[in-house]
């Protein structure tokens, strides 16, 4: 899988941050597997750098949780466990929920307008079945819900837990048989929030969030058997 890692250069940032950012992205998307091994020399080769910002990326990386380092064997990607996700999955669903609570109270009709656009574009994007595309439509919805709260240490708090979220996330929505549901859990929390029904807003949410997790557990489970 290493060898389809491809770096993308920003003038505006340092080479190690360029670095760190291909390695954290080709993992968060899954291009780079749990259990894969990070060979620095491999990796420098295949990203035209040499190993010292590979080494440092990697460094970051484990601080992080997303790789983790195995004596003998060196760096491997970090295995996606029930422990690790149930972790981020039940803060996340304590916040969700209070942000479309608040949402409910606080949305404008522009944040609506476009939260109703964001839905759309998600169902649009579930049709063409490319999972980043997906995953990324899905982010773009929530954010909207997020950011119409108002609150911005809740809305810091939300952003520190998205970027490990976005792994669980798409592990999930690579899972087409769910793709239909997704689509009917954000119209109803649209609908709710539309509605100002805190109450069941807030219960859509949280059934979205452990809808998410049973589906993960599953391919957890099912993948463990395949070893």
């Amino acid at each position: 899988m290493q060898d389809n890692l491809q770096i993308y250069m920003n003038e505006f940032l340092p080479l190690r941050d360029v670095v760190f950012n291909t390695l954290r992205q080709a993992i968060l998307t899954g291009e780079l597997k749990p259990g894969e091994r990070l060979m620095e020399i491999h990796l420098a080769n295949k990203l035209g750098v040499s190993r010292t910002p590979i080494r440092e990326a990697i460094r970051k990386l484990e601080l992080e949780g997303l790789v983790t380092m195995i004596p003998r064997r060196g760096a491997e990607v970090a295995q996606i466990t029930e422990k690790s996700m149930n972790d981020v999955l039940e803060v996340r669903r304590a916040l969700d929920a209070l942000c479309v609570e608040l949402a409910c109270d606080r949305i404008t009709p522009e944040e609506l307008e476009r939260l109703k656009e964001a839905c759309d574009a998600f169902e649009a994007a579930v049709k063409t079945r490319d999972v980043k595309k997906i995953a990324q439509a899905d982010v773009a919805l929530h954010d909207i819900i997020v950011c119409a709260t108002g609150n911005q240490r809740l809305i810091q708090l939300v952003n520190n837990l998205s970027e490990q979220m976005y792994r669980y996330r798409f592990e999930y929505i690579k899972d087409s048989s769910q793709h239909e549901r997704l689509v009917e859990e954000h119209r109803v929390i649209y609908r709710s929030i539309v509605q100002k029904d805190k109450e069941t807003a807030s219960q859509a949410a949280k059934t979205h969030i452990d809808n998410q997790e049973k589906s993960i557990i599953r391919q957890i489970r099912l993948d463990r058997q395949k070893l």
